[in-house]
């Protein structure tokens, strides 16, 4: 089926669907994103020379037959990536889990030659899914049995190849780290809550606000973290006894501080202890008859469904929709039924039924009241979710003892959507553990001045949501004034330095550990976060504010795109941020379904830009009569943003126009995204434990003394883990000239936008193909700790 090269690469022009037929439905609810998982799969279909069949209306279509099974041309699915929903529909079926109903599904499926099945929705649709591979053959030999088909059409489709992508805007499903859905509903959840936060300031209000999540808090739990909420009621971790009490003691002490609001957050299945209802008037009604608070209830309901899916969610479901293609071109009779899912960065593929029986067991522990369990159950990211709000929304003690340490904050080089949050993390973390935080405004130059003032568990109240950077950040870099720095730290007893921000704060790393040499003062733990929205630092694959920028960039596509919709022939040319780092360009190029991205990272010429202009004149004799370009800021010397334009402009004469677009600074604006609140609080929270270690592994007769590299490094998010690496060792790993990582990840998913735009180019399908299994140590271990 595919042929594997001497150096043991797989390529996906090796791999062949000619004679195959793949149907793809999407089922149960809706999920925003759905579309664009449809799109990559009916594209990367016909890409690879398969048939692919939309079942419209789900499993009833499905069952329904005639004209609810349609083959969909490359055409159909032009424009439907922005668009939230599922444009060939949804429905519950009844008659699909009777035997009688996937009998007749079976027939319609092998009218169309269909064997091979993409199935969208959450664990009711993949268990169904399942269960129909596992009645195929009993089926077809009932069919047989009936003189509806013959045996040698049964021996053509002798198995059904099952292939799913969990679309749920829960995250309810284990096996995967995030469901295609999920970033959109709290795109929606964080702008409710950051326009009710305004009108709640004003009245001083209490507002409950109800998310979604029956059986799954992660929404209310993400979103509580996202926004700073007082409280949050999630089914997984229900409040202990006279949870009330501590509720409105919580409140109170907030409006004491001056907080003039309060944001409660409930999940719709939130339960106490003894699996009984919590619901949203109930707590309405507790604050109002206890504190006397003006209290508002907001329901959001379906407006967590709607709306434009996120960039998040494209590029996820474009790679899964990618994946999905490949999996059922790689499927045997033997291969398990299968669901693409994330784990870390990475498209992985899962058993469908281990997935679905981890996703019952979290239930059963519910069910059982065993919480704890099932929060473990949950996985390693839901549980780190939590114990981060808890640590971040309940302030400390005032008996717990000091640590005597100082720890020191500062923002280094442009601002990034996300820094906010990182700060107020770090600075609840350090005083949790009984540090005393300080901050440094304006980045080195604040350090070298002495703008430096300790920094309380209230300052940063209401920091979360805040763009920009409220500590103030610079370009400086440290080396040049070393001695005034070392000053400051010997003034302020410095005992450790964080630093939250770009490759201006990785070089200010590498220089602060080099003084080590000359000054005593800089031997001291320092720890760095990336927050770019270049995501230009090596050692990591995602930095605080990129996602932030890639949403802005997505959504002002978007909008450029439309604004065509009613002239004919048009191509845009868009130029993103980034330096010399693409991946602002290559990303948003997927996430906008645009027709090529010119980066640094990947060198072209002349005869390419021709090629790329052929291309788009062939587009434009097709329905689809738009074109979109993007252009990395500084991707080529010669080849400008103008000059492309240009080019364009005059070899399209007469079959399109053009218009470009600089879109500038506003990528690094706005409200930081669900993702960097979320991404920047964690990290940080992090860095500061990181930092409580370091300082108590080298305390030694009554200081700090920290030389080794270890105790300078660098926080990021590798594949699946955060990893502390020491600078020193990331300086192999750089190119400095360009200010970018020598190794960059993410251009392993160039091909996918090429690919999904009707380009033919090779495709490294090398790392797919491996089957992963659910891991059940956690649950098997944290049984172990509890029996001992």
């Amino acid at each position: 089926m595919n042929t594997v090269c001497e150096d043991g690469k797989k390529f996906l022009e090796n791999l062949s669907g000619s004679g195959k037929a793949i149907g793809v439905l999407t089922s149960g609810g809706d999920a925003q994103g759905m579309n664009a998982a449809v799109r990559a799969v009916v594209r990367m279909g016909i890409y690879v020379g398969t048939k692919v069949y939309f079942i419209h209306e789900g499993y009833q279509g499905m069952v329904d037959g005639g004209k609810h099974i349609v083959e969909a041309k490359w055409q159909d699915v032009s424009s439907i990536l922005q668009v939230g929903g599922t444009v060939i529909g949804s429905a519950r079926c009844k008659d699909f889990r009777t035997r009688e109903g996937r009998k007749q599904a079976a027939h319609n499926l092998i009218k169309h030659g269909i064997s091979n099945l993409c199935v969208i929705g959450g664990d009711g649709s993949l268990t169904g899914a399942n269960l129909f591979r596992e009645d195929w053959k009993g089926l077809l030999e009932e069919l047989i049995e009936e003189g509806t088909i013959d045996e040698r059409v049964a021996h053509t489709y002798s198995h059904l190849n099952i292939v799913g992508m969990v679309g749920s805007i829960d995250n309810d499903f284990c096996g995967t780290d995030m469901t295609i859905g999920t970033d959109s509903a709290l795109h929606r959840i964080i702008e409710v809550v950051d326009a009710i936060m305004t009108t709640a300031q004003s009245h001083q209000r209490t507002f409950v606000l109800e998310v979604m999540g029956r059986h799954c808090g992660y929404l209310a739990l993400v979103s509580a973290l996202a926004c700073g909420a007082d409280w949050v009621f999630i089914p997984e971790s229900p409040p202990g006894e006279g949870w009330e009490d501590q509720m409105c003691q919580k409140l109170t002490e907030n409006r004491a501080r001056l907080k003039r609001l309060n944001i409660i957050i409930i999940s719709e299945g939130a339960i106490d202890c003894n699996n009984k209802p919590i619901t949203s008037d109930m707590i309405k009604d507790l604050v109002v008859k206890r504190l006397g608070f003006d209290t508002r209830v907001t329901i959001l309901g379906h407006v967590q469904r709607g709306g434009t899916p996120s960039a998040f969610d494209r590029i996820l479901a474009s790679r899964m929709g990618v994946e999905a293609v490949v999996a059922l071109l790689e499927a045997s009779e033997e291969t398990p039924a299968c669901v693409v899912s994330l784990s870390g960065n990475q498209a992985i593929r899962v058993p469908l039924l281990e997935c679905v029986q981890m996703t019952q067991e979290v239930q059963k522990a519910m069910e059982e009241r065993k919480f704890a369990e099932a929060v473990k159950l949950r996985g390693r990211s839901f549980e780190n979710n939590l114990n981060t709000y808890k640590s971040l929304s309940h302030k400390p003690k005032e008996e717990q003892p000091p640590s005597n340490f100082n720890v020191a904050i500062l923002n280094v080089g442009a601002p990034a959507a996300g820094m906010n949050a990182a700060v107020r993390s770090a600075v609840r973390t350090g005083i949790a553990q009984g540090h005393t935080m300080f901050a440094i405004t304006d980045g080195f130059d604040g350090f070298i001045k002495g703008q430096i003032k300790e920094i309380k568990w209230g300052d940063v109240g209401g920091w979360i949501g805040q763009g920009g950077s409220l500590l103030g950040t610079k370009r400086t870099l440290p080396a040049k004034n070393a001695e005034a720095i070392a000053e400051q730290i010997r003034l302020h007893d410095i005992n450790a330095i964080l630093l939250i921000g770009g490759f201006e704060a990785y070089l200010g790393l590498l220089e602060l550990s080099a003084a080590r040499a000359k000054c005593d003062e800089f031997c001291i733990p320092m720890v760095m976060v990336p927050a770019t929205v270049s995501n230009n630092v090596p050692g990591s694959d995602f930095s605080i504010g990129a996602d932030t920028a890639l949403n802005a960039i997505t959504d002002t596509c978007d909008r450029i795109k439309q604004s065509a919709s009613g002239t004919k022939r048009r191509v845009f040319i868009i130029e993103t941020m980034g330096g010399y780092c693409g991946y602002l360009a290559s990303m948003s190029g997927l996430s906008a379904g645009a027709d090529v991205a010119y980066i640094y990272e990947e060198k072209f010429d002349i005869r390419e830009l021709q090629s790329n202009v052929e291309h788009l004149t062939g587009k434009m004799k097709t329905s689809v009569q738009r074109g979109l370009v993007l252009r990395n800021e500084n991707c080529s010397e010669n080849y400008t943003t103008d000059f492309i334009y240009q080019l364009y402009s005059e070899e399209g004469k007469g079959v399109f126009d053009c218009r470009k677009n600089v879109l500038g600074h506003m990528q690094q604006g706005g409200s930081p995204s669900p993702f960097d609140r979320n991404f920047g609080t964690k990290i940080s929270a992090k860095a500061m434990q990181w930092i409580s270690n370091k300082l108590t592994e080298t305390y030694r007769q009554g200081r700090v003394f920290a030389n080794s590299p270890d105790t300078a490094c660098l926080l990021g998010m590798r594949r699946r883990t955060l990893v502390f690496q020491p600078v020193e060792e990331l300086k192999n790993e750089t190119d400095f000239h360009h200010r970018i990582p020598k190794e960059q990840w993410w251009l392993k998913l160039r091909p996918l936008m090429k690919i999904l735009a009707k380009y033919k180019i090779s495709f490294d399908v090398s790392d797919a193909g491996q089957m992963e299994h659910v891991d059940r140590r956690l649950v098997r271990d944290f049984q172990s700790s509890i029996t001992i």
